[in-house]
């Protein structure tokens, strides 16, 4: 009995330990440790950036910012970067059972106000045109949007391209921008007085401090584009400057047109803006009628000593052509025979002529001229004598032309119903269209020959009236020039032409 009680007891112990040990949990396994971590740039201060970790199954974190420093070992450190620039942040975060994470990332950090500083400096700078003609580059140009050609420029090398010396006096001017939002305007005392602008007698440079020097045609008050200070606003984001009077570049150039006095605000394009030794600026505004820009690259210089000084041109040795005294110059239209002209022949110019085609109103009448107008923007028939010689017009006195405009060419916008005939001297200073004498017919009949006739003597326009007021005083113009429908645009158009005459 005894013996059979205690083998019952351990039995009954043994499946109690049985199942206290079946009941007992399998061991748990740590669970791998991830990396992971945002930042955030400061608002106020952009070099110091803030980190925050979200790794997870870690007991430590080291990180290496990127720049060279000792690094930091605090779970969501703050580091202050020494310059702007783009830093590989590591962060590597380490389990109890001694197993590493890693996680790389990125961290761009950039100064939001370094192209302001490239303008103004930390305590203003100071820009003016671009001197030096071996960079290639123009100070001033103008030409299509399309970029397929330069209207007129000043500063480099190539086609419409002025020799800095021609306006020299526009390469002591600057314009210096603060950090309080003006900019400071100096001529130096002298400046450029642009054509159509001034008054015929002070075009080109002239000395500022000449008393009303800053009145314009019909007596327009230019003062505000004479020295002074302004305010202006750089729009970093949207990459433009505005000013709140004066100019920059060229007075008569505002946002989207050119204009005759001075403007309340400009808004100048920020095309290129490059912080270097020698910092460059350039600028553009739109000429929204034709088509067209304005471009303007200025520079500063770290060292004064760099600087190119740009003197008023050398008089230079010219000999202009020999000048004969015709009773006759005239062109026919019709063919280039020798029977059909006297002395004058076409050379190339942005505008074309067709000789010899059938007259608009009479297929039998006999040939005439067509007048083709390009998208040019500066449109005119230009003739020589043939032999080559300038025009003493001692023996003649009148011009006459017919012309017949279709009216099937679009005259509702730049396109106008004008013709203009003048005379040019285009082997000696300065360039013909500085210098020209000029004849205008305005509002000309459509659809109909009309004969336009001019007395030599009675110019409608003369830009240099020092150099003579009229064609008698004058032995060195060698060229003729016939301009139909207006300058200064791009809209094609096609006239046409007949015997044209000087006698």
């Amino acid at each position: 009995m005894i013996m059979k009680k205690t083998i019952y007891q351990l039995g009954l112990w043994s499946l109690i330990l049985a199942l206290v040990f079946a009941c007992e949990e399998d061991p748990v396994e740590a669970e791998e440790p991830t990396a992971s971590f945002q930042y955030e740039i400061g608002e106020t201060d952009f070099l110091t950036v803030t980190f925050e970790n979200f790794s997870k199954n870690y007991e430590s974190s080291s990180w290496d910012f990127g720049d060279g420093s000792e690094g930091s070992t605090e779970e969501n450190p703050v580091h202050t970067y020494e310059a702007a620039g783009t830093y590989d942040v590591k962060l590597t975060v380490t389990a109890s059972s001694g197993e590493t994470a890693e996680r790389t990332e990125s961290v761009e950090v950039t100064d939001p106000l370094a192209a302001e500083r490239a303008l103004i400096g930390e305590d203003g700078k100071t820009w003016q045109l671009l001197a030096d003609p071996s960079t290639g580059l123009n100070a001033i140009q103008v030409g299509p949007e399309s970029r397929s050609e330069i209207w007129f420029a000043v500063g480099g090398t190539g086609n419409q391209v002025v020799d800095p010396c021609v306006r020299s006096c526009i390469f002591d001017d600057t314009w210096t921008f603060k950090t309080d939002g003006t900019y400071t305007f100096e001529n130096n005392g002298d400046f450029w007085a642009e054509g159509g602008v001034w008054p015929e007698e002070q075009v080109g440079c002239f000395d500022a401090t000449v008393e009303g020097s800053f009145t314009g045609i019909d007596g327009a008050d230019l003062s505000g584009w004479d020295s002074g200070t302004h305010e202006f606003t750089y729009d970093a984001a949207n990459q433009t400057i505005t000013i709140n009077g004066g100019f920059i570049g060229l007075s008569k150039v505002a946002t989207n047109q050119e204009v005759l006095e001075p403007q309340e605000t400009v808004i100048y394009d920020v095309i290129k803006l490059i912080d270097s030794n020698v910092d460059t600026l350039v600028l553009e505004t739109k000429l929204e009628e034709v088509g067209g820009y304005w471009q303007f690259t200025l520079v500063s210089y770290d060292n004064p000593a760099d600087e190119v000084v740009v003197e008023a041109c050398e008089p230079t040795e010219c000999t202009p052509l020999e000048a004969i005294s015709p009773d006759l110059i005239s062109h026919s239209f019709a063919s280039n025979d020798a029977s059909e002209w006297n002395l004058m022949q076409p050379i190339t110019s942005n505008s074309g002529i067709e000789l010899g085609v059938d007259d608009p109103t009479d297929a039998s009448a006999p040939k005439v001229g067509k007048f083709i107008r390009t998208a040019q923007q500066f449109q005119e028939l230009q003739f020589k004598l043939d032999p080559a010689n300038a025009i003493n017009f001692e023996s003649l006195t009148t011009i006459t032309m017919d012309v017949y405009l279709p009216s099937t060419n679009d005259y509702s916008g730049d396109l106008t119903d004008n013709v203009f005939i003048g005379f040019g001297a285009t082997e000696c200073p300065p360039n013909w269209w500085e210098d020209l004498h000029q004849y205008e017919e305005m509002a000309i009949e459509k659809d109909t020959w009309v004969t336009v006739t001019f007395q030599l003597d009675n110019p409608s326009t003369v830009l240099a009236p020092d150099n003579g007021a009229t064609v008698y005083d004058r032995n060195d113009l060698d060229m003729i020039y016939i301009q139909i429908g207006g300058g200064d645009h791009t809209v094609e158009a096609e006239f046409f032409v007949r015997n044209f005459s000087i006698e």
